[in-house]
């Protein structure tokens, strides 16, 4: 009795070192044959939601459809924290392979959000996009790997964060353009060291005026200024905007005070401004939104011709590398305005956005 009680006791210790020492098996993919995208606009792009979901079968049926619609561009999110749940020491690739391998066969190009703090970098209470100077390095680290094994598989482009200016995504603090320079300053050697020609991409930002005095949301183009007085020209090789259209049309003029499509060019001009007109630009969000009850949102016919003429007018923006507006698909239903955004239904059925961008870009 005694020796059985030992043997479960070291089968146990056994089976909890495996799972925190090893990673996650990785299971075959069942890959389809290469495919190319047809379009008259190599600028068309979306922003898809599969991280996290593990389905072969959703995800290729996502990539098929983008590509059937004339996209040749994704941005997706690879969250930290799925890629490095326990320590710094192991990777778990299943998920981001999936996504990466997909989307490779659909002959899209990835750019890959990159943020989201896992546990073990953070202080306890504290939010998933919360990240310390002292995890810089780690964070950092991430982004090489990340690098280092997708690179071969096409994979340059690298978004570094998602929306700093926000306190909600700077981990509930002030928004702080000084650390986010520090960070890409701390990121971009790793990364080129890991791929000499990745593009690495400063984080979107929230466009708008302040809100709460800055300490919620520090406005854009402030906050643009602001980073480059912190030094962090240097340290990024394309520069990812979120170009929400509003209730305007997208050739509704420009102006600070204002958030519409064209805003894009309020932020070229401040790249321009600091000596980096040489530094194109992408978007990474945007769009319009059709829902019946948001007081914010465009009528469904509005939001169709307002899309299409977006992407063509982005086509002819030569500073402007890609438009992926927001979002392709989820596979749930808020039942709120949030599912408004999509270009299909929560069961894959297309809309009739996706059919009116099919039919203007695809030859």
């Amino acid at each position: 009795m005694r020796y059985l009680r030992y043997s479960v006791l070291v089968l146990t210790l056994i089976l909890a070192a495996m799972q925190f020492y090893t990673l996650r098996a990785p299971q075959p993919l069942h890959l389809p044959v290469q495919q190319q995208v047809a379009t008259s606009n190599s600028k068309v792009g979306i922003h898809t939601r599969l991280a996290g979901f593990a389905s072969e079968e959703l995800t290729e049926r996502t990539y098929t459809q983008v590509r059937e619609m004339g996209a040749s561009w994704v941005v997706e999110l690879f969250p930290w924290a799925y890629v490095q749940p326990r320590s710094r020491y192991g990777y778990d690739w299943a998920g981001a392979d999936l996504i990466i391998n997909h989307a490779r066969r659909q002959g899209l190009t990835v750019v890959a959000r990159l943020d989201v703090v896992p546990q073990w970098a953070r202080p306890a209470s504290t939010t998933d996009r919360f990240l310390d100077p002292d995890r810089y390095g780690d964070y950092a680290a991430y982004v090489a790997a990340f690098l280092a094994r997708y690179r071969p598989l096409g994979v340059r482009h690298v978004v570094i964060w998602n929306e700093p200016n926000l306190a909600g995504e700077w981990g509930q603090r002030r928004p702080d353009p000084a650390a986010y320079a520090a960070l890409l300053k701390t990121v971009y050697p790793q990364a080129k060291a890991a791929a000499p020609d990745a593009v690495v991409i400063a984080g979107a930002l929230s466009p708008g005026l302040d809100l709460g005095g800055g300490d919620v949301r520090l406005n854009d183009l402030t906050y643009t200024e602001r980073f480059y007085t912190a030094g962090g020209g240097p340290y990024f090789d394309m520069w990812a905007i979120h170009s929400y259209g509003a209730q305007s049309p997208p050739d509704a003029p420009p102006a600070a005070e204002l958030v519409n499509f064209r805003r894009a060019e309020l932020a070229r001009a401040l790249l321009v401004a600091h000596g980096d007109a040489h530094k194109k630009l992408i978007i990474t969000e945007g769009g319009w939104n059709d829902s019946a009850r948001w007081s914010a949102a465009v009528l469904p016919s509005q939001r169709v011709r307002y899309t299409v003429a977006a992407y063509r007018m982005a086509q002819g923006w030569d500073w402007l590398e890609a438009t992926c507006l927001w979002q392709f698909g989820t596979p749930w239903r808020t039942y709120t305005y949030q599912d408004s955004w999509n270009f299909t239904a929560y069961d894959g059925t297309p809309k009739a956005i996706y059919w009116a961008v099919q039919e203007a870009f695809v030859p």
